[in-house]
């Protein structure tokens, strides 16, 4: 779509066309983009803000999938031949978000190829990250597990800065324990250990990497984490 920087493989007319179509809207800090099992009658470009996208399993279990971020498409359930939406996205600041209606997803992909492809490289990229995480959950320890997400939230979202790499939204530990399949008080400990040991420096919803190698040694299991 017109995800990170890639605007400029459009040309301007084909962009035009494109953002000619797309309505747009604020949601305020809390609110839902869309909600899982509802109708997916649209699909959304994040401008500005940051969402979290979570499914409720059908034991009743919330599971964080992942986070969206300024210039990433999500609500594209047509692009997986569903009906509805897997799961629900809400705004964790206060964001503004273009948005199609999902019967101009086959035209736009008609008509704009570089839309399609990228449309296809962003469903890849989420099948690998997807792969990963079903990876780590049958093989990896959990402190290896807690330091791939803080990786990925990194990477994803991190702002670099002289102390280190801030994850600049608003993300909590049940966050962080949901997206590595653990639990509250495990992320709890093993970040509290982090912390003693100038790998992170946590607060309230945020998060600094200090030490992204030493924690990719952790994730990667060639250091062990600090003793707790």
């Amino acid at each position: 779509m017109l995800a990170r920087g890639e605007a400029g493989l459009y040309r301007d007319d084909a962009l035009d066309d494109v953002l000619a179509m797309a309505g747009s809207r604020r949601y305020a800090l809390g609110e839902t983009l869309f909600e899982q099992g509802q109708q997916a009658d649209r699909f959304y470009v994040l401008l500005h803000g940051r969402a979290r996208v979570h499914q409720v399993t059908p034991q009743g279990q919330q599971v964080v999938m992942r986070m969206v971020n300024p210039g990433d498409i999500c609500g594209i359930a047509k692009a997986l031949r569903r009906a509805d939406y897997p799961g629900t996205a809400t705004a964790v600041a206060d964001s503004i978000a273009l948005h199609w209606a999902t019967s101009d997803w086959d035209a736009m992909l008609g008509r704009h190829p570089v839309f399609a492809v990228n449309a296809m490289q962003i469903i890849g990229e989420r099948l690998q990250e997807a792969q990963a995480r079903i990876r780590e959950m049958a093989t990896e320890a959990v402190e290896r597990r807690i330091g791939h997400t803080v990786l990925r939230l990194a990477h994803q979202s991190g702002q670099p800065g002289p102390d280190g790499i801030r994850i600049d939204f608003p993300i909590s530990k049940q966050d962080i324990a949901e997206m590595a399949g653990t639990t509250l008080h495990t992320v709890s400990r093993v970040l509290s250990a982090w912390e003693s040991a100038g790998i992170v420096d946590g607060g309230r919803q945020k998060l600094l990497v200090k030490d992204p190698h030493r924690l990719l040694l952790i994730a990667e299991g060639v250091e062990a984490g600090p003793s707790r």
